[in-house]
């Protein structure tokens, strides 16, 4: 079976924002299935339709299931974990920029009702790579830590990388190609 990595997009973005169209090309190139479905509603974002979206695009979960999240994409990636039944296991998960609580923005409360379910999400997932910024301006570094200390999570600290977005002028992300390689195994 192919294995199929989904990209989820953070706030305010859609799949052609960014590094997403060169890393979907770069992970074709290489045999693996890439998926970047739009989320609904990018700019006011809802929760529920997130993972309604989700679970219409991935179907079934299994070990060559893997995903990339970015932003808000990566807070929406371990709350699609918490929803999955028992044994359905994902291959591995790679955030970037991801985050655990509201940072003080009312728009993404939604995101937040309750607390992540930390064990839940690790026993729904085999492998976790996060990527950080030490300068990001909207997501901090303790946010990595914490994802690093719950999930067992790889923690890969970038400089100077900001929040990772075209705004940053970020077309390309060589180091989350090679995460999701990894996570994947298929990295030399």
């Amino acid at each position: 079976m192919a294995k199929r990595v989904f990209l989820i997009h953070g706030w305010g973005s859609s799949p052609q924002d960014g590094w997403k169209p060169w890393l979907k090309r770069e992970l074709e190139k290489r045999g693996l299935e890439a998926y970047v479905p739009q989320m609904p509603d990018t700019n006011t974002p809802k929760m529920d339709a997130w993972l309604a979206k989700m679970k219409e695009v991935v179907g079934k979960v299994d070990e060559n299931t893997f995903f990339v999240g970015h932003s808000l994409g990566s807070v929406a990636i371990p709350r699609y974990l918490e929803s999955l039944a028992e044994g359905e296991v994902a291959g591995g998960a790679v955030l970037v920029a991801g985050f655990s609580d509201d940072l003080g923005i009312p728009e993404i409360k939604n995101f937040f009702p309750r607390p992540l379910e930390w064990a839940k999400i690790k026993s729904q997932c085999k492998k976790f790579i996060a990527i950080h910024s030490d300068n990001d301006y909207y997501v901090a570094l303790k946010y990595g830590e914490e994802f690093r200390e719950k999930l067992g999570a790889k923690l890969i600290i970038m400089h100077d990388h900001f929040h990772f977005s075209s705004a940053d002028g970020f077309k390309k992300l060589p180091v989350l190609l090679e995460s999701i390689l990894e996570v994947a195994g298929e990295k030399d």
